[in-house]
């Protein structure tokens, strides 16, 4: 049994001072997640790495109690607590950008605004589109999340999730065709 399985099986046993164990031993895991997550995003986000882990495991460790299998287990809630976070972020732009927060701004700033509002409809018609997955293969859209969102390789989406490789790589490809058709050709 791993440290981090260790920690989790006594946060869940309720021992409050294992919180203050599992940051130090997955922090720099999910802060190159989040880097890697974020470096798909647009230039002018305002989100960073260091905020969105430390976001994700507020969530994770909250006031609401958790319970994880395993290391993988725990690494895929926070695959979906980034999805999550990014998603929210996407809607908030998307609002103001319908007037909830009008300013006059330039054309070339405007230019590269177009490029942004671009990638959030992106996220959020994938949000959608991966909903629409879960509810018809809830282990194919756990392997979207974890390669898109956690940026996890095959072989770690594999191990997080319990199945091989081949199997992975398997369901990623079919996964990848399915949301691509979903949202009608974007991506």
């Amino acid at each position: 049994m791993s440290d981090v399985t260790r920690i989790l099986n006594a946060i869940e046993r309720g021992d409050a001072r294992a919180t203050d164990e599992l940051l130090p031993l997955v922090y720099e895991e999910l802060r190159l997640l989040a880097a890697q997550k974020l470096s798909h995003e647009s230039p002018g986000q305002t989100l960073q790495a260091t905020a969105l882990v430390h976001e994700a495991y507020l969530r994770l460790v909250g006031e609401e109690r958790q319970s994880w299998d395993s290391r993988g287990h725990f690494f895929a809630a926070a695959a979906e607590a980034m999805r999550r976070i990014l998603v929210d972020s996407a809607r908030r732009k998307k609002t103001q950008r319908r007037g909830g927060d009008r300013e006059r701004v330039d054309l070339a700033v405007s230019d590269a605004a177009a490029d942004d509002d671009l990638r959030c409809d992106d996220l959020l018609v994938l949000d959608q589109a991966l909903d629409k997955l879960s509810r018809k293969d809830e282990v194919k859209a756990n392997v979207v999340k974890l390669r898109y969102f956690a940026g996890l390789t095959i072989e770690q989406t594999a191990c997080s999730l319990g199945i091989s490789p081949a199997t992975a790589k398997r369901y990623w490809t079919y996964a990848r065709a399915w949301l691509i058709r979903e949202m009608g050709g974007l991506g």
